[in-house]
């Protein structure tokens, strides 16, 4: 499994976002822009992205925060697997 977060510094979201990934034992890969990619590069893997986080599961573009919340409910993702 591949989980990509796409941060920037200052970022409350995104520091909620891997405390989640954190709590629930996902091994993810954090991807600070400005630092590690650039904005044009996070809008080549996610073309619609106007906030970050940027949360990436398995090459699909899940969204921020919110997004991510809503797919762990609809999905009953825990983490592992798909």
């Amino acid at each position: 499994m591949s989980v990509t977060v796409y941060t920037k510094d200052d970022c409350g979201f995104c520091y909620q976002t891997k405390k989640l990934l954190t709590t629930m034992n996902v091994l993810f890969n954090e991807a600070k822009i400005g630092t590690d990619v650039t904005r044009e590069e996070l809008l080549e893997v996610a073309p619609g992205a106007k906030t970050v986080p940027q949360i990436v599961i398995n090459h699909k573009v899940i969204g921020g925060y919110d997004d991510l919340l809503e797919y762990i409910e609809s999905t009953g993702w825990n983490g592992s697997g798909y």
